[in-house]
């Protein structure tokens, strides 16, 4: 079992030398009501160093009251977090106007849902320049680097990734440790881009375990696998080569120098 503790206290330890070699001032963060960004902003939270939980709504169908009962939360444990709420509908529906009458395509709705993602990222790095904060990443293990589920310069563009290395199910250890709100505990991750609120799993295909044993199997060449495990298999290798663009570096042209010569 993880040692939540040293865990804990390593990213803590971690964050805070990450911050004094940038010289910046704060933290700020985009909190959703989820598990991931919960633990995060509460260990970014235990730096004392200025953090701002930003909470960005847009077009929400049914009041989500999780964010808000977290930022209490975080609030009255530490006096250096800040909350702020940012509704971007109206952004979002700007965007919608100026650019969907004219389009018919069966992936507008992905496209759409990508744009809520970066519409957000915008207004995150927007406080961040104007304070001189650094954009704290969310996505956990399987996410970032097994499947690549994340928006490309959405919820993927952010300074800094303090659980990256932790998968789902490690992250659920953290919250019980550091007594995370029960509701969110228990809630259904879900990323919020979509009008019918599909959950992560939904739009996977596959739950955070089945993928973490994928991720995990992936590294072992001798073994036989059952009907059900290598359906999950054949899932994760799917995803991971689907999104395989977004866990790369950015492909450079490299030019010989006897042509530019």
């Amino acid at each position: 079992m993880m040692k939540t503790e040293k865990v804990m206290k390593y990213i803590v330890f971690w964050l805070k030398e990450y911050i004094k070699k940038s010289k910046a001032n704060g933290f700020i963060i985009g909190i959703s009501g989820g598990i991931d960004s919960s633990v995060t902003s509460f260990l970014v939270a235990m730096t004392k160093f200025p953090t701002i939980v930003l909470e960005m709504p847009i077009l929400e169908k049914k009041k989500n009251l999780l964010p808000i009962k977290h930022a209490k939360f975080l609030i009255k444990r530490f006096s250096n977090v800040f909350y702020l709420k940012k509704d971007l509908s109206t952004l979002f529906k700007t965007f919608c106007d100026i650019t969907t009458n004219d389009i018919e395509n069966s992936k507008l709705s992905l496209a759409l849902a990508n744009v809520k993602s970066r519409v957000r990222m915008l207004t995150l790095y927007y406080y961040a320049n104007v304070k001189d904060y650094l954009v704290v990443g969310t996505g956990n293990k399987v996410e970032d680097f097994g499947v690549g589920f994340f928006t490309k310069y959405g919820d993927g563009g952010v300074d800094i990734h303090p659980i990256a290395d932790l998968n789902k199910s490690e992250i659920r250890f953290l919250a019980k440790k550091l007594n995370i709100i029960d509701e969110i505990q228990k809630a259904k991750p879900t990323d919020g881009l979509w009008e019918d609120q599909r959950s992560d799993e939904d739009q996977l295909g596959a739950t955070y375990e089945e993928l973490e044993w994928a991720m995990e199997i992936m590294k072992k060449k001798d073994y036989t696998f059952s009907k059900i495990e290598d359906k999950i298999l054949k899932k994760y290798k799917i995803l991971h080569d689907k999104n395989i663009h977004k866990m790369n570096p950015i492909p450079l042209c490299k030019i010989p120098n006897e042509i530019k010569i």
